[in-house]
């Protein structure tokens, strides 16, 4: 794929790859710019169906106009190709961020809101993320916070499709309907938002487990740890909020 030119799209390199799709740096041609382009992947188990739904949902992503939302310029097809082309955002996985112990509570407290406001603003137009993570989130050079991959849900009549290519990650993330595979909808970002919250006051997974099967366990059972000592003291105006955010009844968020 690289050294290849889609559209008016060259391919340069490969920026990553998930459970549905491989993300490319790419040249756009015409406005002299780099870009993101994320290709569907094919195989038997993406139908026309859901390809539909990938192009239907990447059009309204392609809508949304937020400072705290990674831009959807437009979708594209070339052959059996169906690809998406993104703003490509220069920074860090807020991921990244957590593990190497830079968020603070004040940085916790300023990216929380402007990721709330990125939420707030897609949920407002009916477009649900489905797929909230650290990972999923870049920091810029100047502190902001940047929700990537909204258009690139992975559903069927708004349930997951596959687990293909699901990492542990993706799987900590998931709220208790989204995990048993029912019908989501904006209270699931709201519970993946929690864990994003979570996890930067505390550097720790809400529901942790060694593997896919204990993680959700502790989904659909448990409460999260209780936070140290030092997390209260820090993070007592968030306890409410996150009691609110990681409730396990759906109507509570």
């Amino acid at each position: 794929m690289i050294g290849r030119t889609v559209s008016h799209y060259r391919i340069v390199d490969q920026l990553g790859a998930g459970g549905m799709g491989v993300v490319y740096l790419a040249e756009d041609t015409r406005l002299g710019r780099n870009v993101a382009i994320k290709f569907l992947l094919s195989g038997p188990e993406i139908t026309d169906e859901i390809r539909e739904r990938f192009v239907t949902e990447a059009k309204a992503a392609a809508a949304l106009n937020h400072p705290n939302i990674a831009t959807v310029h437009g979708i594209g097809e070339d052959g059996d190709d169906t690809f998406i082309i993104m703003e490509l955002v220069q920074g860090e996985e807020l991921k990244d961020w957590i593990q190497d112990g830079r968020v603070d509570v004040d940085t916790a407290y300023e990216l929380a809101l402007q990721i709330g406001e990125g939420l707030r603003a897609a949920h407002d137009e009916g477009i649900v993320h489905r797929d909230i993570k650290s990972a999923n989130i870049m920091v810029l050079p100047d502190g902001r916070a940047k929700i990537l991959d909204f258009g690139l849900a992975r559903m069927d009549g708004g349930t997951m499709v596959t687990t293909m290519g699901m990492s542990m990650g993706t799987v900590a993330y998931m709220s208790p309907e989204q995990a048993r595979g029912e019908p989501v909808d904006q209270r699931t970002d709201i519970w993946a938002f929690g864990v994003v919250l979570y996890e930067m006051l505390t550097g720790r997974m809400p529901f942790p487990g060694a593997y896919e099967q204990s993680v959700m366990y502790a989904i659909f059972n448990e409460e999260p740890p209780p936070l140290t000592e030092l997390e209260q003291a820090v993070g007592e105006a968030f306890a409410p909020i996150l009691r609110k955010l990681l409730s396990k009844d759906v109507n509570l968020r």
